[in-house]
């Protein structure tokens, strides 16, 4: 398997779908509207949408019902984003290589674009669960919520953001990663799973594995954002120490925090070899994340 290729046609997927059901209207409030597909459609690696599509056909299920939750995960992403670069957050200019939101639009303007976001995201997720009604539907939309929640997400950017300035211990800089950042992709996991109707087994499975490389994913942030290359993460790198952040390289070092990732994606690996060919999107896809570059 090309993994690049299968990405870059499940990239085009999830394009074709978010511009279906991105809102393009208005009049008097139109720029409300330009401003979150500004940010919806500034680039990105998609990673939480094909995660829900691929564990949906993973248990067996069709991909195309989970797309409308799998667009609705990816706005609820991208709003978090446009909050997170606010002067009153991590104060970033750019954002994969353009303009953050705010820049742009102003500063007003990208705390409503994102609040637009996070609500359309839900008005998706319902409508979607009313035109074809079925439990798990309904299941995998209270995953979405609580996922980016005060419970997940939101709570994440709490101890973040107390956090700054501060020495933190070990456990508090997991929670933060596992709240932040992992609990998206955990959630984008267990939604499409839990749509396809997968068993206890697949879907214990299926966590563990979301864990493991959602926690890892954010570990590899915090190498790249100290040695990346600026023009390939389309970001400034060295903010988390510029901001007084802890992360893993400050509190483990460079060498032991990727012993830390290979781990965790070797283990997402063996969790799922006994799966054979179904498992082989995602064994391939932790290898590829791994290896993004430092």
């Amino acid at each position: 398997m090309d993994i690049k290729e299968v990405l870059k046609a499940k990239i085009e997927v999830v394009e074709r779908a978010l511009d279906k059901y991105m809102p393009n209207e208005g009049s008097y409030e139109k720029v409300v509207y330009e401003s979150m597909r500004y940010s919806v459609f500034a680039g990105g690696k998609r990673l939480r949408p094909i995660l829900m599509l691929a564990a949906c056909e993973f248990v067996g299920g069709n991909y195309e019902d989970a797309i409308p939750y799998a667009c609705a995960m990816e706005m609820i992403h991208s709003y978090s984003l446009v909050h997170d670069d606010l002067p009153s957050m991590d104060n970033d200019d750019y954002r994969r290589g353009k303009l953050t939101n705010h820049k742009v639009y102003g500063e007003a303007m990208a705390i409503l674009a994102g609040d637009g976001l996070l609500n359309y995201a839900y008005e998706l997720m319902l409508k979607a669960t009313l035109e074809d009604f079925n439990k798990n539907k309904l299941l995998a939309s209270q995953e979405i919520a609580w996922s980016s929640g005060a419970s997940g997400m939101i709570g994440g950017q709490v101890v973040d953001l107390l956090s700054e300035n501060k020495k933190i211990d070990k456990g508090t800089l997991d929670f933060i990663h596992r709240k932040k950042t992992g609990a998206l992709i955990r959630a984008s996991i267990r939604a499409g799973a839990i749509i396809g109707g997968a068993s206890e087994s697949e879907l214990e499975d299926l966590t563990k594995y979301a864990e493991n490389i959602g926690l890892g994913f954010q570990i590899t942030d915090d190498i790249l954002d100290i040695v990346g290359d600026e023009k390939k993460l389309g970001k400034k790198v060295g903010s988390d120490i510029e901001n007084n952040k802890s992360t893993y390289p400050s509190l483990y070092g460079m060498e032991e925090s990727i012993e830390k990732v290979n781990f965790l994606f070797d283990e997402s690996i063996n969790l799922l070899r006994k799966y054979e060919d179904k498992a082989e999107f995602f064994i391939e896809l932790a290898k590829y994340l791994v290896k993004r570059e430092y």
